[in-house]
């Protein structure tokens, strides 16, 4: 949910967005029927901060955007998510992690395109597909998953990223947990096959010397990081499990030996070409046009056949775009 300046933002209007004045944040409503709050599915350029308030404050906990470098306000998260948000100071707002941001991918996998659209790809447990395909750039996604008898089907969630670029290899993980401890770091990220290891400090970060522009920052002291590989991609995420909350409102038909800790994912693109595919992927194109039913509740995209890959880090799915050309991440990222 955006908060900003006392004032219920347009949800479709990232003017009013510009030109809002800083104050005192409160509650507005994000766009219904599955579209983006930001114009044209773009989000504006500026830097987001992962509030997380301490559960032992009684008062209202904020940020203070003046010390991230932004206006002299103050912002605390939405109700609809007080513990924890993101905070996006050159505008005095903060937003619930999955508001429907153009590139997420949160819970049962819930993706917003790069046209600004929401929907559903369900996949399949324990199986990999492609969610973005570019000459450069290739992410697969890990589905976990798990089946409710009483309703006769299965739900699933992403539990990885595997990204191909140049002769590189990328992975984002949420590790497995029978109980969910949100003092635990449950994120796993290994480059080249060699881990990544980060101190449990907020905005901590590790660089890679291999590869001048890769980086990993700790957003939170556990749980979220931004991976980024300077002029390819910034991604967002957020290791979190399925609670006793959402499990009873979703039927997820979760049992006590698996918190089903998944992958809550951001993703901004800066170098696609117009060919570019995946599941995600498709949506950046210039001359995509959404074959979606927006107006339903649950618009949901098929075809997973052709977005399916034989591993995490196969390039070999029917709508691929990758061609491995060494040096090419390092050309984009010097």
């Amino acid at each position: 949910m955006a908060r900003r300046g006392g004032l219920a933002l347009a949800a479709a209007a990232a003017v009013a967005l510009l030109a809002l004045s800083c104050g005192a944040a409160s509650a507005a409503t994000p766009a219904r029927g599955g579209r983006s709050p930001f114009n044209n599915g773009r989000v504006p350029p500026g830097k987001f901060v992962t509030l997380t308030p301490n559960k032992f404050h009684k008062r209202k906990y904020e940020v203070s955007c003046h010390d991230e470098g932004g206006p002299a306000c103050y912002v605390g998260c939405p109700r609809e998510c007080p513990n924890k948000c993101l905070v996006f100071c050159a505008y005095c707002m903060s937003f619930c992690m999955c508001d429907i941001f153009p590139g997420t991918s949160c819970g049962d996998p819930r993706f917003t395109g790069g046209d600004g659209n929401t929907f559903y790809f369900h996949g399949k447990k324990d199986q990999d597909f492609c969610i973005v395909s570019d000459a450069d750039l290739h992410i697969n996604a890990h589905f976990i998953g798990n089946h409710n008898p009483e309703l006769k089907r299965d739900f699933t969630w992403v539990q990885a990223l595997g990204a191909s670029f140049g002769d590189h290899r990328l992975y984002v993980g949420a590790r497995r947990a029978v109980e969910w401890d949100e003092e635990e770091d449950h994120i796993q990220i290994t480059f080249d096959g060699e881990p990544v290891n980060i101190d449990t400090v907020k905005n901590a970060r590790w660089g890679s010397e291999a590869l001048p522009g890769l980086s990993v920052t700790r957003m939170d002291t556990v749980n979220t990081v931004m991976v980024e590989l300077a002029g390819v991609f910034s991604i967002s995420a957020n290791a979190v499990p399925i609670t006793e909350h959402d499990d009873k409102v979703h039927k997820y038909g979760k049992t006590k030996s698996d918190s089903l800790v998944h992958l809550d994912l951001g993703f901004q693109f800066h170098n696609l070409t117009k060919d570019v595919d995946g599941v995600l992927g498709q949506t950046y194109r210039p001359s995509y046009v959404s074959k979606l039913d927006i107006t339903a509740k649950m618009p949901i995209m098929g075809g997973a056949p052709k977005y399916l890959s034989k591993g995490l880090f196969s390039t070999d799915c029917a709508v691929s775009r990758f061609h491995r050309t060494a040096g090419a991440a390092t050309t984009f990222a010097s």
